[in-house]
């Protein structure tokens, strides 16, 4: 996960430039990465806020960022962000190639694989403490202190469990909530 400001072109703009047709419901996008990594992505969400970025953080992208362009789908899977974004294709349906249909797929409890989960639901991870930030007193309080983001919106609250789930305390979050972001909490 990360949280960066990415400087680039909305793929709208590109797509409306390129004149694409009516009739076009998805767009393929392909890296120039040695697995030929490639996304089917719905037009409604290339249309929407997606962005071929050249920048992050003010500075040029370097080459394991995806240099010279990447694809950036903001609150979707990491593995829809094209890296050295080569190729854009659009078509009336989706591609189904490799990653869409033997990986990046969810078991569900029927035994059926449902393809095409793209939103990053909330999740959240512990900060502190951690493998790189270990409890080094004895007996006495800590603060533990975490992330939380979701690709659906605002995080409202965080519930933390210190005893596998059999009671739940509210942690407290620090300023505004803004959606597709991480948060954090304590």
């Amino acid at each position: 996960i990360h949280n960066v400001m990415y400087t680039g072109v909305p793929l709208r703009l590109l797509l409306e430039e390129a004149g694409i047709k009516t009739n076009g419901k998805w767009i393929l996008a392909e890296g120039a990465d040695a697995s030929g990594m490639t996304r089917s992505i719905p037009i409604e969400k290339a249309l929407g806020d997606c962005l071929v970025a050249f920048k992050m953080n003010g500075e040029a992208l370097r080459p394991e960022q995806g240099y010279p362009v990447r694809l950036v789908v903001p609150g979707w899977e990491g593995n829809m962000w094209i890296k050295w974004l080569r190729r854009i294709e659009v078509g009336d349906q989706p591609w189904h190639h490799r990653e869409e249909t033997s990986k990046y797929t969810d078991l569900l409890e029927d035994g059926q694989a449902r393809r095409f989960t793209w939103v990053m639901d909330a999740k959240s991870v512990i900060t502190n403490p951690s493998p790189q930030a270990p409890l080094t007193h004895g007996k006495g309080h800590t603060v533990l202190t975490g992330v939380a983001w979701s690709g659906r919106g605002t995080i409202p609250r965080v519930d933390v469990t210190l005893d596998g789930g059999k009671i739940w305390h509210q942690a407290r979050i620090s300023g505004p909530s803004l959606p597709k972001s991480m948060h954090r909490f304590y």
